[in-house]
């Protein structure tokens, strides 16, 4: 038995003589894998919007020649041959609302480059104003229409649809008689392409595509005339427009600023409130310098301001519901009309088209 236990100890020993040297050596190669630079912080961040945060880091090594604090991709300040901690107030404003990247970039002696990276959350620093819908008047909507857009383009009346029918019903464009819910003129889309949101910029009528990739551009005022088409990344929703360029949802928190003559994105902007982002933005209208959104399932529509992304007002439609549901599914669907300066609302599959009246 002793034989045994003093073998036993042997190998312990001999093990701990060889598996001692290569646990220090990985934890030396663990410190000295360390940045040169690095933020005195370990978790992201949050704050709100409006506010200044304090970020502070510490420069680990003396071969550092430089230091760049980036923010979004944008370089906020430049350090020289720094030393020692420093702290720096950041204007997390600059961009909006949203989540954001936070990069410390060290440039060394050498030339080499390296990153220590956070993400920075920014909360809107208001609470969405509660606003209430009244029906004003109803009119009749066709119930085979899964309306995926809804726009006014000089008093008339034009709609958007889907085929969750699995290829058995074609998705369409089409100008639509308001007093009667008849589909005046239409386009139908083939099959195997899911119509989404539409919008209308000068004599062009654009339609996306759920998830085929494709923004289909017609003359409006014939519809069955195709001018071109784009090619985008991604799913499309909602689509809009504020009078220069478009504006496209794709079921996140984004919103997309495109160019109506290429289809390149412009600028994004990300639509959070003050407790977080708000995702299942549907379909969109510009109303008044502001971005009308549904939120997709539910009897939401939130009113979003384009420059920030901060969410200004939360309108509750459930008073929609009873009026124009009607066994359909959920609320899709705005349009403003500017030469009433009227409201409309409706949803897909629902047998009533409203106007209604924001109330606070």
């Amino acid at each position: 038995m002793k034989r045994f236990v003093i073998l036993a100890v042997l190998i312990v020993a001999i093990a701990a003589f060889i598996l001692v040297p290569l646990l220090q050596k990985s934890g030396t190669d663990d410190i000295e894998s360390g940045f040169p630079a690095s933020f005195n912080f370990e978790e992201n961040l949050a704050t709100d919007y409006g506010k200044t945060i304090p970020i502070a880091f510490t420069v680990n090594s003396d071969e550092v020649k430089t230091v760049e604090l980036l923010y979004h991709d944008s370089v906020f300040q430049r350090w020289t041959a720094p030393k020692g901690t420093i702290t720096f107030l950041l204007d997390a404003d600059y961009y909006g609302v949203g989540t954001r990247v936070l990069t410390l970039r060290s440039t060394l002696n050498d030339g080499n480059v390296e990153e220590d990276t956070r993400m920075l959350r920014v909360l809107s620093d208001i609470a969405p104003k509660p606003v209430k819908l009244e029906v004003v008047a109803s009119y009749d909507h066709d119930r085979t229409s899964y309306t995926q857009g809804l726009e006014f383009s000089n008093g008339k009346l034009y709609e958007g649809t889907g085929n969750p029918q699995n290829g058995e019903a074609a998705s369409i464009v089409g100008q639509v008689d308001l007093k009667s819910g008849k589909i005046v003129t239409k386009n139908g889309l083939d099959a195997t392409y899911f119509g989404e949101g539409i919008t209308i910029l000068g004599d062009e009528l654009f339609q996306l595509t759920w998830k085929n990739g494709k923004c289909f551009v017609y003359d409006k005022n014939s519809l069955t005339v195709k001018l071109k088409e784009f090619t985008y990344t991604g799913e499309g929703w909602g689509l809009c427009n504020d009078g220069t360029n478009l504006i496209m949802s794709d079921g996140t928190e984004r919103i997309y600023f495109r160019d109506p003559k290429t289809f390149n994105i412009i600028r994004t902007i990300e639509v959070y409130d003050n407790v977080g982002p708000r995702v299942g933005l549907n379909e969109l209208e510009y109303i008044d310098g502001k971005i009308y959104a549904n939120v997709y399932t539910t009897d939401i529509v939130i009113v979003i301001d384009p420059l920030s992304g901060k969410v200004l007002e939360e309108i509750d439609a459930s008073a929609l519901v009873p009026v124009g549901q009607m066994g359909g599914e959920v609320l899709n669907g705005i349009a403003y009309d500017k030469t009433t300066n009227k409201l409309y609302m409706t949803g897909k599959y629902w047998g009533k088209l409203m106007e209604v009246k924001p109330v606070e």
